[in-house]
């Protein structure tokens, strides 16, 4: 009976989503996730500011996107789906899986599978025969893969390098691929790690986030999939996902995992909420706050955590730095711990180079322009 009381109200959702009078806002209704609902009215935003993002959608001016729900200190206060998007959906958000991971890191070092992020990496794979061994890759440690910054010659932005995501993902075996990756080379642009902001050099490696999520499942002794729902979306209530695994059967931490609008909200109320979901802890806050320190630089426009970014972002005329999930496709959980924020934009233009700035640009002139003073 409850299984079909939450389909009955989902499809209220569903209904009402669809069926929104443009240009107008209507606070979200509830469900049995958990999840509390709040009129964002009466809590001081813009609500016409709110409501033209369906006007915004329906002439074109943005693209592919599929939901926006934004959470304001626990409560949904919007929530709207396009483009065939519904609560319903496992949004397919790619990279933002690598924020999980991070959150399952936490999880296994604070269950004491794994010591800290200064365990090496090596160590847990003993039995990976190497084509091309390097004393050197023993001092590659999980902290490394965590920041994007290990020694491996990795970089999916170029689309030369050995590590190339591309290259990992037509191999058979992608955890020997990764292990036996080469040193990599500093040319004369490019900024050495005792040089750099934080000490280290930040390149974007898909192929260590697998890895990463590798460590957690050879760690706990579970399928990360598993390892997940018991520590993490159990929890918070989750009870639709989809893991991928790679082709050696190693779940796939480094992303394409899929979730429903609202599950993605609810990870971004964890990191908001300093680990806790309805007051009751799930990760540690002290893991939080170590996932959300910046570590490197990644760009001269973001910064890098434990596998979440960091954006800067002008909130009433005041630059504002804002932590994220962010995946391929304008994928995003954004959060700002301090004003208890959670916006979720899920989109499907993969591959397309405005779905970056897209949604950068829904939670800048839309949820942003909307907060209250």
């Amino acid at each position: 009976m409850h299984r079909i009381t939450r389909h009955l109200c989902f499809l209220t959702l569903i209904l009402v989503s669809s069926t929104a009078a443009a240009g107008r806002y209507e606070p979200p209704r509830a469900a049995s996730d958990g999840w509390a609902v709040a009129d964002a009215g009466t809590l001081g935003w813009n609500t016409a500011t709110l409501a033209t993002l369906d006007d915004k959608v329906a002439d074109g001016t943005y693209k592919k996107i599929t939901s926006l729900v934004v959470a304001d200190h626990g409560r949904l206060v919007f929530e709207r789906y396009f483009n065939g998007g519904s609560p319903e959906l496992l949004n397919d958000v790619r990279s933002a899986t690598k924020s999980v991971t991070a959150m399952l890191v936490g999880a296994a070092i604070q269950r004491g599978a794994i010591r800290d992020v200064k365990a090496p990496v090596y160590a847990f794979f003993p039995e990976v025969r190497l084509a091309h061994p390097d004393a050197r890759k023993a001092t590659i440690t999980l902290e490394d893969l965590l920041t994007m910054s290990s020694i491996w010659e990795c970089d999916d932005e170029n689309p030369f390098s050995s590590g190339n995501e591309e290259r990992m993902y037509v191999t058979e075996r992608w955890l020997d691929f990764a292990l036996d990756l080469p040193i990599r080379g500093y040319a004369p642009w490019v900024t050495r790690p005792k040089d750099s902001p934080h000490g280290r050099t930040f390149a974007y490696c898909t192929a260590g986030s697998f890895v990463a999520g590798a460590v957690v499942e050879r760690a706990t002794k579970q399928p990360l999939a598993a390892f997940a729902h018991d520590v993490l979306e159990a929890p918070l209530g989750i009870t639709a996902v989809r893991w991928n695994t790679s082709s050696e059967g190693i779940g796939m931490g480094g992303g394409g995992t899929r979730y429903r609008s609202r599950d993605l909200a609810k990870l971004g109320q964890l990191a908001v909420d300093g680990g806790r979901w309805q007051g009751k802890p799930v990760l540690p806050a002290a893991w939080i706050d170590a996932m959300l320190t910046v570590r490197a630089q990644a760009r001269d426009d973001a910064d890098y955590g434990y596998q979440w970014w960091q954006f800067r972002f002008p909130v009433h005329g005041v630059e504002t730095k804002v932590w994220a999930m962010s995946g391929n496709g304008g994928n995003y959980v954004f959060v700002l711990p301090e004003r208890g924020l959670v916006a979720v934009v899920t989109s499907q233009a993969y591959n397309q180079g405005f779905a970056h700035p897209q949604s950068q640009g829904i939670f800048r002139d839309i949820v942003l322009a909307a907060l209250p003073r």
